[in-house]
């Protein structure tokens, strides 16, 4: 195994070593759970009780609007299709579109109703357009849920109306939420909106932070009795995505005000960086045997990392790269790993793969090669 340096960080840490990051603890919330992640790294970043399984209420219309985007983004609907409301859709109880019983509202409108409004009728509605009925739907959300490795969530209607055993948590919730931001980003904007109007009734999104903070541009509230004041919010500054999800407040100021809270301290003293893009060439090693003598490795995904604010110059980056490569090699063939450590503490490691294939040479050059590594061998 060969251990090579990482040329540009290292250069950086010895000619501007960064003093050790002072932060703060996390701030503690009036919340019965919460969690903070970097979308971009996957970090968390803040957690408390963040795998405590809770009622969701209303941010089960999260799962309810990705699986209807799912089905758009597949072309099994369409936004302009138009959608006749049924009895039970009509009578849902709770927060509501007021659509009517018996007319007709296009996917869009209703996908709207859902996200900006929260309206229990037009998320049965939905349901029924896409699955026939709430409870085949209510199976099909189960099953991106487990797709989507939210592990401990078990939806039981598409609405979040009080039921036993409808449950999630804020890390299952977290994970969703970076689905419908990054899945389907052409409908993510709809979690921004301030205000949806139908039937002639405006009614503003329940999200405080939108009316708050600039930085913030989604998701959802929720909010039942049992469940207290929910809600699950994102927002960006300076290229770094930030997904917070608070559960269990006191009253609607108080989970956006504690969810602000996470968001301000995520910003204040952490930071993104995209250390490596897709397919990008890291390393360049020698191959054995092979009609080319040089491989590109790199990695399969782009590289993220959250660090303490001011902490890039300190980062040691090492890649561990495999002595001898024979040809044939297949693209995505692991010859290594690379390790990213700060202060001593690694925070990533990700396997070195091919970039490309290696098909074997001629007889006579890979019998020279085999000659060539017989000699290597002795004196390596």
């Amino acid at each position: 195994m060969r251990i090579v340096i990482a040329s540009t960080l290292l250069l950086i840490a010895q000619l501007s070593a960064a003093a050790p990051s002072i932060i703060p603890k996390p701030p503690a919330l009036a919340a019965t759970s919460y969690i903070l992640i970097d979308a971009n790294s996957g970090e968390v970043i803040v957690e408390k009780n963040a795998d405590k399984v809770l009622p969701p209420a209303s941010l089960t219309k999260m799962m309810t609007s990705f699986v209807v985007t799912e089905e758009l983004a597949y072309g099994n609907i369409q936004e302009d299709d138009s959608v006749r409301i049924s009895v039970k859709a009509w009578k849902a109880e709770g927060s509501r579109m007021f659509i009517q019983e018996g007319k007709s509202v296009s996917v869009g409108d209703l996908l709207k109703g859902v996200i900006i409004q929260s309206g229990n009728d037009a998320s049965i509605a939905l349901a029924e357009h896409v699955s026939g009925t709430e409870e085949a739907f209510v199976d099909v959300m189960n099953q991106y849920a487990a797709q989507l490795g939210m592990t401990s969530t078990q939806y039981n209607n598409a609405t979040g109306l009080p039921s036993k055993g409808h449950r999630s948590t804020a890390r299952d919730l977290s994970k969703l939420a970076h689905h419908i931001i990054y899945d389907h980003a052409e409908y993510y904007p709809l979690y921004k909106e301030k205000e949806f109007k139908f039937n002639n009734i405006a009614q503003k999104n329940r999200n405080l932070l939108l009316f708050w903070d600039p930085r913030v541009d989604g998701l959802k509230t929720g909010h039942t009795n049992e469940a207290g004041y929910c809600l699950v919010s994102s927002a960006t500054e300076n290229g770094m995505r930030l997904i917070s999800v608070v559960m269990g407040a006191r009253s609607e100021r108080a989970r956006a005000r504690e969810s602000q809270k996470l968001l301000t301290y995520g910003f204040r003293y952490f930071e993104s960086h995209k250390l490596y893009a897709q397919q990008e060439t890291l390393q360049t090693s020698d191959v054995w045997l092979g009609e080319t003598d040089s491989l590109n490795l790199g990695v399969n995904n782009g590289v993220y990392i959250t660090i303490p604010r001011g902490q890039k110059g300190n980062l040691d980056v090492v890649n561990s790269v495999d002595e001898v490569i024979k040809a044939p090699v297949t693209k995505g063939m692991e010859y290594g790993q690379i390790k990213v450590s700060l202060d001593g503490k690694v925070l990533l490691e990700k396997p070195l793969i091919a970039l490309h294939d290696v098909t074997e040479a001629g007889f006579l050059a890979r019998l020279w090669d085999y000659i060539v590594l017989f000699f290597y061998s002795l004196f390596s």
